[in-house]
């Protein structure tokens, strides 16, 4: 296992970003400190040949591109303080209310208009048996986009010899507040494709949020006999074409005690490459990528309608507004643990 580091000349209120390659024999992982940004994932598919199967850019100045912001799909980054969508951007805690930004439609998305996504985190890379890593560190100040609290966070990206790669997520808090953190890698398992609507899919998974306009109603579906129906594997082109903007929505775990369990599975044929994904959280987002724009930063257009997939691990969309939804709350003197794995393979 080897860690290389490399300091890239970009410096935003005398904040450094960096660089990291975490590599293994048969596997590489790019992150950044912009963001926790994981800018590209190679393996090797059944030939043998190393390819990068994750959506994001070798520039890293890219991500701080006006399109890119403008049209943020926010390739490989952490999202918080609130993963997905807060209705109306409003919710209440102890007795008060607070309004956050309204950036997507009527709602609050994935922590607002500068959320985790694009800070410049601490970074501390490290060397430990079988793994290589890189701890993220952040300190986002109470009231930050409108969220109670001085929250302390530490991710920590790990590569093992056995081709998986740990992001570990912990915070602690001054003052009650909510907390929902995923990171929201797009995966595309042959880069010589350009969507991903031939991969196949399975989840374990029986329900879904029921959702108008991508806020949850309160109630559960059952997936059998619906084009959400990935209990068993097929592919993700299957049933997207009776959907108006393909897959966005959040599936049931049943795993409410937070143990590590297996949610998903992702292969492609042609290259034989494959992904597992474990997680301790109690539901993960399915996003086939309709709105991810086309970009040209190279003068040669890059990806663009059903490019990529994300799969997040979360906590249900629009929880501080559901009773009956798995507790987003973190108290002072709690720590927030949770922690996703994929591991990459062939089939």
């Amino acid at each position: 296992m080897k860690l290389i580091e490399n300091k890239v000349e970009i410096k935003q209120k005398q904040k450094e970003v960096q660089l990291f390659v975490l590599k293994s024999d048969t596997c590489e992982v790019k992150i950044t400190n912009l963001g926790g940004i994981i800018t590209s994932i190679k393996t090797r598919d059944r030939k043998g040949n190393l390819e990068n199967i994750a959506l994001g850019f070798e520039d890293v100045s890219h991500y701080m591109d006006d399109f890119y912001i403008s049209n943020n799909p926010y390739f490989g980054a952490i999202i918080g303080r609130f993963a997905n969508r807060i209705a109306k951007g409003r919710f209440s805690l102890n007795d008060m209310e607070y309004k956050l930004a309204i950036n997507n439609g009527p709602n609050h998305l994935h922590g607002g208009n500068k959320g985790f996504d694009k800070k410049i985190w601490e970074a501390r890379a490290f060397e430990i048996h079988d793994k290589a890593g890189v701890e993220l560190s952040y300190l986002s100040p109470s009231m930050e986009e409108g969220y109670p609290g001085n929250l302390q966070l530490r991710v920590t990206y790990a590569l093992t010899d056995a081709d998986e790669l740990f992001i570990d997520f912990e915070a602690e808090t001054d003052q009650t507040t909510i907390l929902n953190l995923t990171n929201h890698t797009y995966l595309n398992l042959n880069p010589e494709s350009n969507n991903i609507l031939d991969h196949e899919l399975k989840l374990y998974a029986e329900k879904y949020t029921e959702s108008i306009d991508l806020i949850p109603t309160g109630s559960f579906v059952n997936v059998k006999e619906t084009p959400f129906d990935f209990t068993s594997t097929k592919k993700l082109g299957q049933d997207i074409t009776s959907l108006v903007d393909g897959y966005d929505l959040n599936y049931i775990l049943d795993n409410e005690k937070g143990a590590l369990k297996k949610a998903a599975e992702l292969s492609e044929n042609t290259t034989g490459r494959k992904v597992e994904l474990f997680t301790t959280q109690p539901g993960i987002q399915l996003y086939t990528g309709y709105y991810i724009p086309e970009f040209s930063f190279t003068g040669e257009k890059k990806y663009g309608r059903y490019s990529g997939v994300a799969l997040e691990p979360q906590h249900y969309p629009d929880s501080p507004n559901n009773k009956n939804f798995p507790p987003v709350i973190l108290k002072p003197g709690e720590t927030y643990k949770h922690q996703t794995v994929y591991k990459f393979d062939l089939m």
